[in-house]
């Protein structure tokens, strides 16, 4: 847009400067937070927990058949007490495999439909969100909150949230075991247990800050990669590849710097996990084999016990990495839900009457229309019913300083039904602002609207946008066909709604030339068609619904004068049918128009045919002969 918001990065997006003041958070707090997501596969997760605790209790089981068949048939030399003794650990050994693989096929289809779901919701919500949202959040931000985030949030679903319980119940079980086979050795391996909770405690705040760190710097990343795709011929056309590689470069490094610090706290926690247990499990040793050769314990026990602590060694040393990927999943939850957190602003009532909206019926940032103008705000006229009305509208946007003056002030303007209003201002004068008020992508700060005598603040957003129709000087196309990029702007236009837009905007011709004609994909954003293609597309993107109000923002910028005065000739048929508001800077485009308002200083200063306000508004002949002189 012309008239653009002052942007503040999201509260998600990476500012090293101010990331040491984040508050901490739990990380089991954040987790719970996926539980509805989760609900509807609760079964299965269940079951897989309990087939992989199965599993982990059947490999505990193997140390005391170690124990029986050292003190049973080994020592008593009994050839087939042993190949029944082994035939029965293979069998456990087959058994636990089975039960791994059956909790891993018990839990990969579900939570491939969790990501999906949550993906699905994140969009949908996205797509809800006031424009207001999108001005502040870079988009590379939400692309990684919504593939990156999310992948982390299904490995945790898969694989730490299962195995944290898994090892949890191991360790317990493995602990009993220990005591209980000799309680002075199961002691000497328990001894590590509160140095590395301690250890775990102060390894969860440090690398939930570095996780967080470097999911919002990829965050960034992604934006800048964005960003430079798309302005790919820019960049070639400045030659400034070298400085986008630069600042790619410094993100880059940044987030390489990030990353090795995650890797040497991960690197710390393991050394320390895996240090202190294989300490205690040398101390275990030598007094075991001590207490064997006095006699106080069988070789068998020793055997048992040492196979169960080996057997706990996995469970614990994987506590580091499961602590890691739980760390980046509760962070990656964070991001997610810090834009599902975002409010949607709230639809009127079906059954509301006219009148102003509640707060919250308001976009986060705006504030509703009050019921009776402020003691310093001037009295309205009376508002005319029909056509589009402007009564004592006012505007600042969400994200502007407190204090800073509105940008539309007192706007009160009445477009008759069937008239065509051209909207003249200089450079910044909120044109295109006011423009977008009318399909609600911003909703006014004071004042109302009014659409053939309906307040825009008491209509659900689908009802003003199935009667407004919109088409903006920077013409927007998506990746599909260019018949499907001009239906967008009418669910239920067909065919020969098709061809008539396509002649309204003298788009037909090139339409038709193209390899497939309607069919033919234009790309992303529309680059394979030269600006004025693009705009013509747009333009009979805005007609081909038939709306009953057009609102067209300098459309006709990006054409040269012969096919200009094409598009004037043929979009004068529809604007006689329709009530429109036009943004023009050129002379040609204002005499498509029945009347014109001049927009200056934020106030609607005056209004009338192009011939009177050239002679009775300096500004406004100022703006025109400017017009003129660049014309020729």
């Amino acid at each position: 847009m012309a008239d653009t918001a002052q942007t503040t990065h999201p509260p998600g997006r990476s500012d090293l400067s101010r990331l040491p003041e984040l508050p901490r958070r739990s990380a089991v707090r954040s987790l719970l937070r996926l539980w509805p997501f989760a609900r509807p596969v609760r079964a299965r997760m269940f079951t897989a927990a309990f087939v992989g605790v199965l599993a982990s209790c059947v490999s505990l089981v193997i140390p005391l058949v170690l124990k029986w068949l050292v003190d049973g048939p080994v020592a008593a030399r009994d050839p087939g007490g042993a190949w029944r003794g082994g035939g029965l650990l293979l069998l456990l050994g087959l058994a636990e495999a089975l039960l791994f693989g059956l909790r891993r096929w018990l839990v990969a289809r579900p939570l491939a439909g969790v990501e999906a779901a949550m993906r699905e919701a994140l969009y949908h919500h996205v797509q809800r969100l006031p424009v207001s949202f999108h001005d502040r959040w870079p988009s590379g931000q939400l692309l990684s909150r919504g593939t990156t985030d999310l992948q982390l949030v299904r490995l945790f679903l898969a694989f730490p949230l299962t195995f944290l319980l898994i090892n949890g119940v191991t360790i317990l079980v493995g602990a009993g075991l220990l005591l209980a086979q000799r309680w002075s050795l199961g002691l000497v391996l328990l001894a590590p247990v509160p140095p590395l909770i301690v250890l775990c405690s102060v390894f969860e705040a440090k690398y939930g800050r570095a996780a967080r760190r470097t999911q919002d710097q990829l965050g960034d990343l992604t934006t800048v990669v964005e960003e430079s795709v798309l302005g790919i011929r820019i960049i070639k056309g400045f030659g400034r590849h070298r400085s986008q590689a630069d600042a790619f470069r410094r993100l880059t490094r940044a987030l390489r710097a990030s990353e090795l610090r995650k890797a040497r706290l991960l690197a710390w926690i393991w050394g320390s996990i895996t240090t202190l247990p294989e300490l205690a499990i040398g101390a275990a040793l030598v007094l075991g084999t001590l207490q064997v050769a006095d006699g106080a314990l069988s070789a068998g026990t020793l055997v048992g016990f040492l196979s169960t602590a080996l057997a706990l060694r996995w469970p614990v040393e994987s506590i580091g990495f499961l602590l890691a990927m739980s760390n980046e999943a509760a962070t990656a939850t964070d991001r997610y839900f810090e834009v599902l957190d975002e409010p949607v602003p709230a639809e009127p009532d079906r059954e509301a009457a006219g009148g102003n909206t509640t707060a919250a019926d308001t976009p986060a940032g705006a504030v509703a229309p009050p019921k009776a103008p402020a003691p310093d705000a001037p009295t309205p006229t009376p508002t005319p019913t029909g056509g589009l009305v402007f009564s004592g509208v006012r505007f600042r946007y969400p994200d502007a300083p407190p204090n800073s003056p509105p940008l539309l002030r007192d706007i009160t303007l009445h477009i008759r039904p069937g008239e065509t209003m051209a909207l003249v201002g200089a450079t910044g004068s909120g044109k295109t602002t006011l423009t977008a008020l009318v399909p609600r992508l911003y909703d006014p700060t004071a004042g109302r609207i009014t659409l053939d005598g309906r307040d825009l603040a008491t209509l659900r957003r689908e009802e003003v946008r199935a009667l407004v129709a919109v088409a903006f000087e920077e013409p927007t196309l998506f990746s599909a066909t260019a018949a499907e990029n001009v239906l967008m702007g009418g669910e239920d236009a067909g065919e020969v709604e098709l061809r008539r837009a396509l002649e309204v905007a003298q788009a037909d011709g090139f339409v038709d030339a193209l390899p497939e004609g309607g069919a033919t994909q234009v790309g992303e954003q529309g680059l394979s068609l030269s600006g004025g293609q693009r705009q013509r597309l747009a333009l009979a993107r805005a007609v081909v619904g038939r709306p009953r109000f057009l609102i067209l923002d300098d459309p006709l910028s990006a054409l040269d004068v012969h096919t200009e005065a094409l598009v004037e000739a043929a979009l004068r048929q529809v604007l006689a049918t329709t009530t429109a508001l036009v943004v023009a800077h050129r002379p040609s485009t204002v005499l498509l128009a029945d009347r014109v308002a001049l927009l200056s200083g934020g106030r609607i200063t005056a209004v009338g045919t192009h011939h009177q306000l050239l002679r009775d508004a300096p500004e406004y002949a100022t703006l025109m002969s400017g017009e003129e002189e660049a014309a020729r």
